[in-house]
């Protein structure tokens, strides 16, 4: 209520200051500036939802007032719709501007918190698939220790404790992992070939150059997170573009990933990082995920909350006439 009481007076003060404009003292002028500036800073930050109703309440009278003087009321109307109407709704679009831009910012932040979260259940579902495994080798092995003949009581009834407790230990495993677990028609032990293949099946025309070698399993996912999210950008914004995926191990024992596309349909990507007299789309146009914080995609946003559990970076943007993802993740902490 005081927002819309505050609004009046504004508006009142900006019609009753244009009476009487033939003789105009220099108070009165800077007044108007005064009474413009109030009324731009109330629509800006002082937001009502009817704020128009009350414009028009203070108007209205001066409408009628011009029966009486048409001059003199026609004069201070102008003054009020140049003073009062026109500041204060364009303070209340930098408001609306401001709020949107400010939700659009939260809805981008919470597509790519939730990219993250995604992520890591997938990291969870990937540990359930590793140490599932190898604590069913310890409860077979207990398993075998309990049934020895030449085991004491003692030594079979640890070995029966130690078999049960890898058994409870899988089963809650399962259970947690099972709650965070998305299904997926991507088989789970898909090596970096067989998605390749399956692109390439799909119509894309990929090469691949792989020279990575036997990477630990949690690496070894990560990287085909990073080619399968570099594959899916390309079929989806740049379809006709060829695509190169390269994989290699370095002298620093780290595994570098890079998935290079052309920007522009049917052109490979080697002519395109050449150049070939061709100017490159906006970044946006390729997915809107760029290294310099341009319009969110999701699935970027997830793969480096990956990358960066791993200790590696990744990073994604254009390069001359052709968009790249990249990442480069250590092998000796993806392995321990």
């Amino acid at each position: 209520m005081r927002n819309y009481l505050v609004l009046a007076v504004i508006a009142v003060g900006g019609l009753v200051n244009g009476l009487a404009l033939t003789a105009l003292p220099l108070w009165r002028q800077f007044l108007f500036v005064g009474v413009a500036g109030a009324a731009y800073l109330h629509g800006r930050y002082l937001g009502v939802a009817r704020g128009w109703p009350v414009l028009a309440g203070v108007a209205v009278p001066a409408v009628g007032l011009m029966v009486v003087d048409v001059v003199e009321w026609a004069g201070a109307l102008a003054c009020f719709t140049v003073f009062v109407v026109v500041p204060w709704g364009a303070g209340r679009f930098r408001r609306q501007q401001a709020l949107l831009i400010s939700e659009l910012r939260r809805g981008r932040e919470l597509a790519a918190e939730q990219a993250r979260l995604r992520e890591r259940a997938r990291i969870a579902a990937d540990m359930h698939d590793s140490l599932g495994h190898e604590l069913a080798l310890i409860a077979l092995r207990a398993g075998g220790l309990e049934l020895a003949p030449d085991m004491s009581e003692e030594n079979r009834r640890a070995a029966a404790g130690l078999r049960e407790s890898a058994v409870v230990a899988t089963d809650r495993l399962r259970r947690t992992v099972g709650l965070l677990r998305e299904a997926t028609v991507v088989p789970v032990d898909e090596g970096l070939a067989d998605l390749v293949e399956r692109a390439v099946g799909a119509g894309m025309v990929v090469r691949l150059e792989d020279r990575g070698g036997a990477l630990p399993e949690l690496v070894g996912r990560a990287v085909r997170r990073v080619v399968q999210e570099g594959l899916t950008n390309a079929a989806r914004h740049v379809p006709g573009s060829e695509v190169d995926v390269s994989v290699t191990r370095t002298a620093g024992e780290e595994v570098e990933v890079r998935v290079v596309n052309a920007l522009v349909e049917g052109l490979p990507a080697a002519d395109a990082r050449a150049g070939g007299g061709l100017r490159p789309p906006s970044p946006l146009s390729h997915g809107g995920t760029t290294v310099d914080g341009g319009a969110a995609g999701s699935g970027l946003a997830g793969l480096e909350e990956r990358v960066r559990l791993l200790g590696g970076t990744l990073s994604a943007g254009v390069e001359g006439d052709s968009f790249v993802v990249w990442a480069r993740i250590p092998v000796g902490e993806g392995g321990r």
